[in-house]
């Protein structure tokens, strides 16, 4: 074998750490520290508060635990759109890989990026999203979103030296946001006020709606599960990216075992750590102060009582270091994707090639491009809300794979089998159907629009099967 030839592999690099920091370190971003005041709004009350975020652990965990028996069978680069292929077929496949590509990945890196440079505005005010650069009617670029843009290009750039250079970032970042969660639960448990405590817990299975100027409103049953999954989307949002270990599973270097592995342990951790931050914010805040936190900044409301005046900067430095590592694992994993689908024909042909580090150097720098004009359009934050929806819908899919791969290669070698089988995958399932149908029904605004962008990736994936024809018609002819 040559030099070329070895450089145009990809190169096992990655552990078991690495990977369960992937997982850890792709889900934390800065939703944790936000979307519990528009759940509590939806649900308004502590118990439901917390339920949401058991509900969404348990999907999430499940989803993992299931997915653990495709990685295993499938141990190379590409992850869920793999799997769907294997399941189904190349149209279901490039659908997935579409959609992630427009709104999934690069809307959740420019989002992750936005927050980081929302934060870094707490120290640095000239950075801030009121600091408007650049006016053109309405075309507005403020200094948040520059900043932004920059950071994302700084951690491509890195990510196309190697995945060495883009794992040691995750590792360390994801270790250090992670111990300072756990510091920011620990000193929150010694600052609990029972008062405080009592009065949420009072009534905790009471749901209701409950609005800014402390009114209630009551819910009928159905529009109490409709409530639930509105709320969800939040909680769904910022577990989501868990699946992210499986796109580099071809850098792993026991693959078979330790993708497995990683998404339990990923999962696990980040469970752990959503719903005690949460049993945080109900013992030193009140439901109403939960609700109608400045911005949503629930975070940083819990923070000023747990450290006083510095509690602005304790968590403003926590969420730069969690949005930091966050991005960093969505876009090293994120151009795997596109990897792939370049090499059966569904994307950029030049995508499907190597640097001389062993990356998709080119995927990543047209995901950085995406990422970047999301991030000046600002409508991120709206197709993350309409591909909450769509997220799910391929999930379930994919869990669905499980039996139909069962059913289609019997005999084929699985090292992990999907804990629980037949019985968790089929809760999930139905868990993920219910949730995509109560949002239809009581958030069309939500579901629509995330179909739409689905159903525009049809035409062209039968534009580019035509293309990818004309082109091999042309090689025989030559």
């Amino acid at each position: 074998m040559t030099k070329d030839t070895q450089q145009t592999k990809m190169k096992h690099e990655l552990g078991l750490l690495d990977g369960t920091m992937l997982v850890a370190g792709s889900m934390i971003g800065s939703g944790i520290f936000i979307v519990s005041a528009d759940i509590t709004r939806n649900v308004g009350s502590a118990g439901w508060l917390i339920a949401v975020w058991l509900i969404t652990g348990f999907m999430t965990l499940t989803a993992a635990l299931s997915y653990g028996e495709l990685s295993a069978m499938f141990p190379k680069a590409g992850g869920q759109y793999v799997y769907l292929k294997e399941s189904y077929n190349k149209l279901v496949a490039f659908l997935y890989g579409w959609s992630f590509f427009a709104v999934i990945q690069t809307g959740t890196i420019a989002a992750v990026g936005v927050a980081f440079s929302k934060f870094t505005a707490y120290l640095i005010p000239a950075v801030s999203e009121d600091n408007i650069l650049f006016n053109a009617g309405s075309i507005k670029i403020s200094a948040a979103q520059v900043v932004s843009i920059v950071l994302i290009f700084l951690l491509t750039y890195i990510n196309t030296k190697g995945v060495k250079s883009g794992k040691w970032i995750q590792t360390t970042f994801t270790l250090t946001k992670l111990l300072s969660l756990f510091g920011l639960i620990i000193f929150g448990f010694i600052a609990f006020k029972s008062d405080i405590w009592n009065a949420n817990w009072t009534n905790a299975w009471d749901m209701h709606k409950l609005s800014p100027d402390g009114s209630t409103t009551s819910y009928t049953i159905s529009a109490a599960l409709g409530a639930i999954a509105i709320a969800m989307v939040g909680s769904i949002f910022s577990s989501d990216a868990w699946n992210n270990v499986t796109f580099i599973a071809g850098e792993m270097k026991n693959p078979k075992r330790d993708v497995a592995l990683s998404l339990f342990f990923g999962t696990m951790i980040v469970t752990i750590i959503y719903v005690s931050a949460n049993v945080v914010y109900t013992g030193v805040l009140s439901l109403h102060d939960i609700a109608t936190a400045d911005k949503d900044r629930v975070a940083v409301a819990a923070s000023h009582v747990i450290f006083g005046n510095t509690g602005t900067f304790v968590i403003a430095i926590m969420i730069m270091i969690s949005t930091f590592g966050c991005n960093n694992g969505l876009i090293l994993a994120g151009a795997r994707v596109y990897y792939t689908m370049a090499k059966d024909g569904l994307f950029f042909k030049k995508t499907g090639t190597l640097n001389k580090s062993g990356v998709p150097e080119f995927g990543l720098w047209i995901q950085a491009a995406v990422a970047s004009v999301l991030c000046l359009s600002g409508k991120y934050g709206d197709l993350l809300d309409m591909i909450s929806f769509v997220v799910v819908l391929f999930y379930v899919l994919t869990i669905i794979g499980i039996y139909i791969l069962r059913k289609k290669h019997p005999d084929a070698e699985r090292p992990y089998k999907a804990f629980g089988y037949p019985v968790l995958p089929a809760i999930y399932i139905l868990m993920g159907l219910a949730f995509c149908t109560l949002l239809i029904i009581y958030k069309p605004e939500f579901t629509w629009p995330g179909l739409i962008i689905v159903l525009i990736g049809i035409p062209i994936y039968y534009i580019s099967q035509r293309n990818v024809k004309n082109e091999d018609e042309a090689d025989l002819v030559s």
